[in-house]
């Protein structure tokens, strides 16, 4: 079997609500819609979302990590300014990636992350 794509589904409480953080505080745009499930992109990677209406699951308990090709301290930044919910600031793991996580309004985790030898090393001006 050949697979191409995967799209996470987060279960949210207002689908509204969620549409709007996610295209005005976390940078996304809309990709589709029907009813009360949506779609949102943010470069080649597609979240899907879905209203209560449709799946009575458990709300808040999703998570994505989402690779990006460059430094993640910029888009950290970013959303920061935005008023996101950052859980973490970026940091290099042992594991090989630099990343931080942020939260949705109902819970969800988005970490985005890079590999740590893409970011060029931090020079000290101190002596």
């Amino acid at each position: 079997m050949k697979t191409r794509h995967t799209a996470p589904v987060f279960q949210v409480t207002d689908l509204e609500i969620s549409l709007k953080h996610y295209t005005e505080i976390l940078g996304f745009s809309h990709d589709f819609r029907f009813g009360d499930y949506a779609g949102v992109k943010i470069g080649d990677i597609c979240l899907h979302l879905c209203g209560h209406s449709i799946h009575q699951r458990p709300i808040g308990g999703g998570s994505a990590y989402i690779f990006c090709e460059e430094p993640v301290d910029a888009y950290h930044d970013e959303l920061v300014t935005r008023g996101a919910k950052v859980l973490t600031t970026p940091k290099d793991y042992a594991y090989g990636m630099r990343d931080f996580i942020v939260a949705d309004p109902d819970g969800n985790h988005l970490a985005f992350g890079c590999r740590s030898g893409d970011i060029a090393p931090v020079l000290s001006t101190t002596k």
